[in-house]
């Protein structure tokens, strides 16, 4: 397996973590009922479940296009050391974003997610190069 791919598998089981983070953390916030419930009424999450819910959100659209970018340089087989340093990159930024934003780390949150858009838009140009 490609670095590019591994980091891609990291990153998607990141996002599991993350699901299960947020799930805990609101479980612990509204109840289980509430949590089980039909949801008729939207939850409004707060502090550290609401941070988790934006923070698992947040990565699912960087997700994206994170996985686009594995995909172009995988299938244009353009994979060499910087695709492989960005995708270090980007799932180092997604690590330390998680707890950057449970604890309201500005402008680090803010910085870091950066750091991994950053790196995925260089592989999508570095594809096209």
């Amino acid at each position: 397996m490609t670095p590019e791919l591994t980091a891609l598998t990291l990153a998607a089981l990141l996002q599991i973590a993350q699901f299960c983070l947020y799930s805990v953390l609101a479980n612990l916030q509204v109840g289980t009922p509430t949590a089980l419930g039909p949801r008729d009424d939207p939850i409004q999450l707060h502090s550290y479940a609401g941070r988790a819910q934006r923070a698992m959100n947040n990565h699912f659209e960087g997700l994206i296009l994170f996985a686009i970018a594995v995909q172009v340089i995988t299938y244009a087989d353009q994979a060499n050391e910087l695709t492989a340093a960005c995708a270090a990159t980007y799932l180092i930024a997604r690590v330390l974003y998680v707890p950057a934003y449970l604890f309201g780390l500005s402008p680090w949150r803010s910085l870091i997610w950066f750091a991994g858009f950053a790196a995925t838009v260089l592989m999508l140009i570095s594809a096209l190069i």
